[in-house]
């Protein structure tokens, strides 16, 4: 289902589209509007429509001059939107309901990932088919991590050696009853790279599957500038099209400002992470999310005790169209 959040319908945000370009002169003929996108990670192909967007004309189409500042580990991207510090950031969708729980007014307006790229990574020799079969050896999960908590409170691990991952394949190269967190479109890759088989189990099948890399705005923005969210959010839409279609180009883009990734790895990842991106939607509704999947993921979050109340699921997203 389509709905749209922060107290508007769909019907008024149109209306409300329609006469804010009038009001407030949000139209090409009067010059591009700069705009300000902060990652929260290195150019990689999970970033792939915003550069896709840029690179094909989509943006500049749309009357909108885009810079995209990459990111890094730690990269404060909520506290750097919610300060207006960039107009559009990329982040998780559980931080989307940590932040509305805490009173930060930032919404959800595309979810570049339908299903979470988060999942456990084992050797292959093992032979395990299921978590439930992880009963000895370690496993590394990133401390503080909602999925981390999940995954403890779901299959107990008893009998196995929990640490805290702290990045990178290196100890898993090094040792074959060593498991740990990935991103499915990162560290699988990077190990196989190196001759390590493994076996992969996507957050999907945990039970715990929020929309990833999903990009934010100011509740402010939506209110007072909804025809430049409405020009950006459809822009990137038609982008992350492009990639889907041929992610060549904007690869080469990315792998200009990211040369630790070659080009072989750009165009693996680009195809491994592709029904993240698509889940069940039709091409014209990519990045669309719906109530029941935030209404569910914050009641997890209260359930974890990672939150004392869940913020209601309609203010926490808009699908603009």
């Amino acid at each position: 289902m389509r709905r749209v959040g922060i107290l508007v319908t769909l019907v008024t945000l149109v209306t409300l589209v329609t006469l804010a370009a009038c009001r407030r002169g949000e139209s090409t003929s009067q010059g591009p509007n700069k705009v300000r996108v902060q990652l929260n990670w290195v150019a990689e192909p999970e970033f792939g429509g915003v550069y896709a967007a840029r690179v094909s004309g989509a943006y500049q189409r749309a009357g909108l001059e885009v810079e995209i500042v990459g990111g890094a580990a730690g990269t404060p991207v909520l506290q750097i939107v919610a300060g207006g510090q960039a107009d559009f950031g990329v982040v998780g969708a559980d931080d989307v309901v940590l932040a509305r729980a805490r009173g930060v007014d930032v919404v959800a307006v595309l979810a570049s990932f339908q299903h979470s790229p988060l999942g456990v990574m084992v050797h292959a020799s093992r032979g395990l088919n299921a978590l439930e079969e992880l009963k000895s050896g370690t496993l590394a999960i990133e401390p503080g991590l909602p999925f981390g908590a999940w995954l403890k409170k779901s299959y107990g691990f008893a009998g196995v050696s929990v640490v805290p991952y702290d990045g990178g394949i290196a100890k898993l190269l090094a040792d074959p009853h060593w498991a740990q967190q990935c991103y499915v479109t990162s560290e699988p890759v990077a190990a196989r790279k190196k001759g390590v088989q493994v076996t992969v189990f996507p957050a999907k099948d945990t039970g715990f599957d929020p929309y990833a890399n999903v990009l934010i705005a100011r509740g402010e923005t939506l209110r007072e500038r909804p025809a430049l969210v409405e020009r950006f959010v459809t822009a990137t839409r038609e982008g992350w099209r492009a990639y889907l279609a041929d992610p060549k180009p904007a690869n080469a883009v990315m792998a200009k400002q990211n040369p630790a990734m070659d080009a072989a790895t750009f165009d693996e990842v680009a195809k491994v992470q592709e029904p993240l991106v698509r889940g069940e939607l039709e091409a014209d509704a990519l990045g669309d999310m719906s109530e029941s999947r935030f209404a569910t993921l914050a009641a997890q979050l209260v359930e974890l005790g990672t939150i004392a109340k869940a913020p209601p699921a309609r203010e926490c997203f808009v699908n603009v169209k």
